[in-house]
């Protein structure tokens, strides 16, 4: 039937209103005729591709961009590609360049990058750190810059355990007065001082100064000199993002304290700050900051609309309640590791001014249900994050499930039950991301309240983590794989009574089901009670659509070199993670060979 229609009539009426590339791959399937038009009138015309949640090779590449002839913007996850592969694809026209998971890419990529592409705006690239030395890395970078003179966002990371942090060295003596956004990670404390400066808004109205709107900084060691000359210097900020990872507690002089806090208040158009403690060299804080700091930081900066703060163990409710209520633009408030902090600090969040949009609260253990029910109140909530809040209970979830336009529900050990998640399954929350990982009250019986409930999440549920849940067995997983209709992402790490059984029912059932949708990430890393045949289940024609798979610490990878051999070149486009990366292999991907 499509094959009489006018050739015009499909491309205009039908597939120029669908520019989604899988949904345009899909449609081409159904006949020749959409086939020819796919390939010959719409995607010789697309401008932008994103390949970002699919690790390809260079022929995959190759095959798929040779047959792109307008792209000005391109997003790749690099796991798999060498600096040569991406060489016939850099050109003048492209404006938009994001290199992710760059594990196999030199710096070097740089300097083709700039000599190729010189009216790039933004460009974003991830490196893994292998090593090379620094000098190296910043020629390269002064190179590119010194070529893309029109580039306006930048975002530069180097990833790895032992990384070289003065790789950014004099960075801002290359940098374009068009930069308006600047990510650069990692990055020496006394480095980003000069940066700062070097980056000073003009006071001459006829000087073409920069304009940085824009920063985020992985640094050593925040301090109150850095902030102060942040302060001074770049007055025309608009989000500020800093995290620092110490390996020893820092020197009194050389740490943020209640006065650096005070600086920013020169910043007047802050609207997003973020300032974190990393705890992953050093089990540290910010013991120089106390309320305070937060009662300087609420009044100076009043029209914050998004604050992020880690590691601020000496502040107590008072303190973070004043940001609620004396920053009447408050959409978004995440507090991590922050042992004073209670219900108390959300007493009389009703009376508050602003209106919450996201809230995380992550490892605060004084955080009960009795905050989550005050939350409740802001029916404008979409995300709430209670990862590490082992007191939040059953009781709360009543509120939760009035939440119309909650999508995001982290509940990581949270002293949840069967009956709190069949109150969710009835509910008319519409729930897509719901993380239930550590709950160890949660069996079989809790995933069947959850998705045969009635509720709106058996209609909008796409991501699910069950991870480190001894209750989950089989039963749960055939649930899943039968009622999750629009789960695409499922994590049952460490499940130890899931077995062969349910790898099946999600491999071959979902072929089935006209209506349910392809998985596209499983995590079944340290699933013991995986035998080696499951491996077989990764063969095609099983789990259709499966970009991503992590097998870790299961029987699946014991002296199996021959399959895992046979299923990558059957399977280019999937990812069989061996180490034991999150979904996707958000971290770790720097350690993994190609």
């Amino acid at each position: 039937m499509m094959d009489g229609l006018p050739s015009c009539l499909i491309n205009e009426e039908i597939l120029w209103k669908m520019l989604d590339l899988e949904t345009l791959c899909t449609v081409a399937c159904v006949s020749k005729s959409l086939r020819f038009s796919v390939d010959t009138e719409v995607i010789p015309y697309l401008d932008s591709l994103d390949l970002s949640i699919v690790s390809i090779d260079e022929h995959a590449l190759y095959h798929i961009l040779s047959r792109f002839k307008s792209l000005n913007t391109l997003t790749l996850n690099c796991q798999r590609l060498y600096g040569s592969s991406l060489l016939p694809f850099l050109a003048p026209q492209i404006q938009q360049l994001n290199l992710f998971s760059c594990s196999l890419l030199s710096s070097s990529v740089l300097n083709s990058i700039g000599t190729n592409c010189p009216f790039l705006r933004v460009l974003a690239v991830e490196f893994a750190d292998h090593g090379s030395p620094p000098i190296l890395f910043r020629k390269n970078v002064a190179y590119m810059l010194n070529k893309c003179q029109y580039l306006e966002r930048l975002s530069l990371k180097i990833k790895g355990t032992e990384v070289d942090a003065s790789a950014f060295q004099s960075i801002e003596f290359s940098l374009p007065r068009s930069i308006k956004f600047l990510k650069l990670k990692p990055m020496l404390e006394n480095n980003a001082i000069h940066l700062a400066n070097r980056l000073s808004v003009s006071k001459s109205p006829s000087s073409s100064g920069f304009v940085l709107q824009f920063l985020s900084l992985l640094l050593d060691v925040i301090t109150d000199r850095l902030l102060v000359a942040i302060a001074n210097s770049l007055p025309l900020l608009v989000e500020l993002h800093l995290e620092d990872r110490p390996d020893k507690e820092p020197l009194p002089g050389l740490d943020l304290t209640n006065g650096g806090l005070h600086f920013l208040g020169s910043c007047h158009f802050l609207t997003d700050l973020s300032l974190k403690r990393s705890r992953q060299n050093y089990q540290g804080s910010f013991k120089r900051i106390n309320d305070m700091g937060m009662f300087l930081l609420s009044q100076r900066c009043k029209a914050l609309e998004s604050v992020r703060l880690s590691g601020f163990s000496k502040v107590s409710d008072a303190g973070f309640a004043s940001l609620l209520h004396t920053c009447q633009k408050l959409k978004k408030f995440e507090v991590r590791n922050a042992f004073l902090l209670s219900d108390l600090a959300f007493h009389d969040l009703i009376q508050a001014p602003c209106t919450l949009v996201e809230v995380r609260l992550l490892s605060c253990g004084l955080i009960t249900s009795e905050t989550v029910k005050k939350l409740a109140f802001s029916r404008s909530l979409e995300v709430l994050d209670l990862c590490g809040c082992k007191s939040v209970a059953d009781s709360c979830l009543s509120s939760i499930s009035c939440l119309q336009r909650l999508t995001t529900l982290n509940l990581t050990g949270a002293d949840i039950t069967d009956s709190g998640l069949s109150v969710i399954g009835q509910g008319n929350t519409p729930i897509s991301y719901l993380c239930l990982r550590g709950c160890k009250r949660i069996t079989d019986k809790g995933i069947s309240f959850l998705l045969c409930g009635g509720g709106a999440i058996a209609q909008t549920l796409s991501s699910l983590d069950l991870g480190y849940m001894p209750g989950i067995s089989d039963n749960g997983i055939l649930t899943i794989a039968t009622f999750g209709r629009e789960i695409t992402e499922l994590c049952i790490r460490s499940c130890f009574y899931v077995t062969d059984l349910a790898m099946r029912a999600l491999a071959t059932k979902r072929r089935s089901q006209d209506r349910s949708k392809q998985l596209c990430r499983v995590d079944i890393f340290n699933c013991v009670g995986l035998s080696a045949d499951a491996l077989k289940l990764l063969r095609k024609p099983l789990f259709r659509g499966l970009h991503w798979i992590g097998i870790g610490k299961t029987h699946l990878i014991s002296n199996e070199d021959t399959m895992i051999t046979e299923i990558q070149k059957e399977r280019p486009w999937l990812t069989l993670c061996l180490d034991g990366c999150e979904m996707q292999c958000h971290d770790g991907w720097q350690f993994h060979s190609p």
